[in-house]
């Protein structure tokens, strides 16, 4: 998969140059990111100039190599993806069998349950719903050299970087052209994944049917990836959508609902709430529990909805890799099934099997692999849950015999094939380094009642990382971001 950069990653004159090229065209794209421990307000360094607030968020200083192959695949398969998570969040009956065990044993889990039993119990208010998912990939390499698109999850609520990601291609064409490869450049593909978000919220607001009414983004205290949200936020105010950005506390302490279940804040109406907050258990106190559940209870389109965030469980990702599970929940698309199941890697439950008898169990079944090659993911809806190697024995054996292993998944360890990069990232050293990327898609899709109205790929994500990283994305500083150069 090599892109033709082995010329020039050497070459550390050009690279220093490319570099300090690249880092100013990324801060004048708007490729930033918070620094951390600042105050929450940008302007912030305007009242203390000696106090940096932001800086260009990470990034690669070449794009990485993609298989053209495997880029068309994970576009091509997009909408069936939003369709499968559209049909699971409507499906309760899947959602209570597969998330039995996983409840009785992770309290975040259970309560998020609770509030989508209490929900359609009292009826839903809520008639659009809007799904903004990404559903993210790597690149296996076979023993023969061959690659193949292995899903890692899908990501149902708060993915994120389809802003900033859009600024990075213009910013590494130039980086190429000044490095002498005008027709490499020439070959990056437009990418604005914050456009084809906001043509979703934008449509879920007009099918709301209240021209007064806002968008309200629900975000962190701390907001370090604020820059990434306001691109998607912009495109909104380019449509003449209004937006407003609060927290759960501002909801407990300012949300309302009327006799229609109409949702206010401080008087003013709210037609969409786009999460991005709300997605692991640090998240929330019992007023933010609260403050999802008058939410959840209320007319606006959810984005997501608590369904559609339970939808994105890693149970529910393993649940969907047995036999019979995607003709059930897609009846009469096999052409859809054949497309997504081509793209999932292994994924095990430990609900059944005692930990004791696991390693015996699993190598005799799979001779050509060990537990120290198998990844284990905490069932929740993000990054940074994951063991590996030594670790996870450590935990298969100190869960062996307790009812806690129903709450993880066994999942195959990806193996991509490493390549030659340099990571850009703000006060740290300019070094090759040997790393590995990850291909996200983000998806957009709207339904009125039972009809779908829109449903679309809206755009790529790339990141990257050094090899020696088993784990964690780019706000959690181990990735970078990138862009695929199609091979």
């Amino acid at each position: 998969m090599a892109a033709g950069w082995q010329d020039v990653v050497r070459d550390a004159a050009a690279v220093r140059e490319a570099a300090a090229v690249a880092v100013d065209a990324a801060l004048l794209a708007g490729g930033l990111m918070r620094t951390g421990g600042q105050p929450p307000a940008s302007d912030v360094a305007l009242l203390h100039p000696r106090l940096q607030v932001v800086n260009y968020a990470p990034f690669t200083l070449l794009p990485s190599a993609v298989p053209r192959a495997l880029f068309e695949q994970a576009y091509a398969v997009q909408q069936d993806f939003n369709l499968l998570v559209d049909a699971i969040s409507r499906n309760k009956e899947f959602l209570e069998q597969t998330l039995a065990s996983t409840i009785k044993v992770d309290d975040f889990t259970a309560r998020l349950f609770r509030i989508y039993a209490q929900v359609l119990e009292e009826g839903l208010a809520q008639t659009v719903f809007l799904g903004i998912n990404r559903s993210d990939y790597m690149f296996d390499c076979g023993l023969d050299g061959t690659a193949a698109l292995r899903q890692i999850e899908i990501n149902t609520i708060a993915a994120s970087f389809g802003g900033l990601t859009s600024r990075t291609a213009d910013v590494h064409r130039l980086v190429l052209k000044v490095l002498g490869k005008t027709e490499e450049a020439s070959q990056l593909l437009p990418n604005n994944p914050a456009k084809g978000l906001a043509l979703g919220i934008a449509k879920a607001w007009e099918l709301y049917g209240s021209q007064r009414a806002v968008v309200m983004f629900l975000v962190e205290e701390v907001q370090r990836n604020i820059f990434d949200q306001r691109c998607v936020e912009i495109e909104l105010w380019n449509r003449n959508i209004r937006v407003i950005r609060r927290r759960f506390r501002d909801v407990f302490e300012q949300g309302s609902l009327d006799a229609s279940r109409r949702l206010y804040m401080n008087g003013q109406e709210v037609a969409v709430v786009y999460y991005r907050e709300g997605y692991v258990p640090q998240n929330y106190d019992q007023q933010n529990w609260e403050a999802r559940l008058l939410l959840e209870r209320s007319w606006a389109v959810k984005c997501p909805d608590i369904a559609t965030q339970l939808a994105g469980t890693k149970k529910v990702q393993q649940e969907l890799s047995r036999p019979g599970t995607l003709e059930k929940l897609l009846p009469g698309r096999p052409e859809a099934i054949a497309r997504i199941r081509a793209t999932f890697a292994g994924l095990y439950s430990l609900d059944e099997v005692s930990g004791a008898g696991l390693q015996q169990e699993w190598t005799s079944s799979h001779p050509h692999t060990h537990l120290g090659s198998l990844v284990e993911n905490k069932r929740r809806l993000c990054c940074g849950n994951n063991l590996y190697g030594e670790e996870l024995r450590q935990v298969l054996e100190k869960i062996k015999d307790s009812p806690e292993r129903t709450s993880y998944i066994l999942m195959d360890k990806i193996k991509p094939q490493p390549a030659l990069n340099y990571l850009l990232r703000a006060h740290s050293p300019l070094q090759v380094s040997e790393c590995i990327s990850e291909l996200g898609i983000f998806g957009v899709y709207v339904r009125q009642g039972q009809e779908l109205v829109l449903n679309q790929a809206a755009g790529h994500l790339l990141r990257t990382k050094a090899i020696e990283h088993a784990d964690g994305g780019v706000a959690a500083g181990v990735a970078v971001l990138d862009t695929p150069y199609l091979v």
